[in-house]
């Protein structure tokens, strides 16, 4: 849990000062210097970004739709490798179910040798041995599950936070360039003659 926590923060999936300086190299038009720190990055934006700005001469639907396949392909991943949390979180209790369940045939197999008037402290071993392993699956279990629903939900926030800033970024490429400002006409042209008053 605490390998898979460190795995997934925010630092990881969504860095603040990438972000900043990715929009700053896009807007200043430093294209080359802004795939450069993509490619440098190795958090989940970065890689994003660097793969939706390799598609940049097809256009920037290609970039687009390149970043969000990138995209989907790396939250994937991702909740696979926190999916062995939820395994282990319903497997745990079953292994417990089954030390319980051996811990009875003991019990039992107690109160058969002993014809029916088992000695209390043969049939405690086989108790015994039911409840430590329904203990020790749930303490498994409990942790695992609740885990993984945190680190879930987390990769699901930050990815859809990271997408977001990617396409945000992204739309500085498809942005129209600013037209220039319309240039004022003189009050005196040369078409007009300059009347001298006297």
């Amino acid at each position: 849990i605490g390998a898979m926590a460190m795995a997934n923060r925010r630092k990881t999936i969504l860095p603040t000062t990438l972000t900043s300086d990715l929009r700053d190299r896009i807007e200043c038009g430093d294209y080359k210097e802004a795939i450069e720190i993509a490619k440098g990055s190795d958090s989940f934006l970065g890689r994003v970004l660097s793969a939706a700005m390799a598609a940049a001469p097809r256009g920037a639907s290609a970039m687009t739709k390149v970043m969000h396949q990138h995209a989907q392909e790396l939250t994937t991943r991702r909740f696979r490798r926190v999916e062995l949390l939820n395994v282990l979180g319903q497997i745990s209790p079953m292994i417990g179910l089954f030390g319980t369940v051996y811990g009875m045939i003991l019990a039992f197999q107690a109160i058969v040798a002993s014809g029916g008037t088992a000695d209390p402290v043969m049939l405690a071993g086989g108790i015994g041995t039911a409840l430590t392993t329904t203990f020790w699956g749930l303490v498994v279990a409990i942790p695992a599950l609740a885990g993984f629903a945190v680190l879930r939900n987390r990769i699901d926030e930050l990815t859809v936070e990271a997408t977001i800033q990617a396409e945000e970024l992204l739309a500085i490429f498809d942005a129209p360039a600013p037209k220039p400002a319309p240039r004022r006409r003189s009050a005196v042209t040369a078409s007009q003659p300059v009347e001298v008053l006297t």
